[in-house]
């Protein structure tokens, strides 16, 4: 029992010893995960922002709107596409079926005469944007 007590403060130490490395580690792996994780997040942020500024912002805008062919017999029919960014509304004047807001939608027109089709989006505020283009039907 004599030794015990020769030994028992040593132990002691070498127990507190093992329990602050193992803290140490316990802490350290934890910050290291806590700091990747907050570094991934702002990663996934700054890729937001870029995809967002490369569609165009937070800014109302036409896209595109274009048919094709530009050029049309009697009868014959051509796609109207069109694309919006950050628009509540849609209208196509004169009506060539349903629009809405979308990145990326197409019609088919079959005009009797040339015609110009009017694009217009309206966003959330009441600003409006508009675009032309021009159908030519030839006899």
């Amino acid at each position: 029992m004599a030794w015990v007590r020769r030994i028992l403060p040593f132990l002691s130490v070498a127990i507190l010893i093992g329990l602050v490395y193992d803290g140490w580690v316990f802490y350290s792996r934890w910050s290291d995960t806590r700091q990747a994780e907050q570094a991934r997040v702002e990663k996934e942020a700054q890729d937001a922002r870029r995809t967002l500024d490369r569609m165009g912002g937070s800014e109302l805008k036409i896209g595109s709107l274009s048919v094709d062919p530009a050029v049309v017999a009697r009868g014959q029919r051509a796609n109207l596409c069109y694309s919006v960014l950050n628009a509540k509304s849609v209208r196509m004047a004169p009506s060539a079926g349903d629009v809405y807001p979308a990145l990326s939608h197409c019609l088919q027109v079959s005009p009797r005469k040339t015609t110009e089709y009017k694009l217009t989006a309206t966003d959330d505020s009441g600003h409006t944007v508009t675009q032309s283009v021009r159908v030519e039907v030839r006899p």
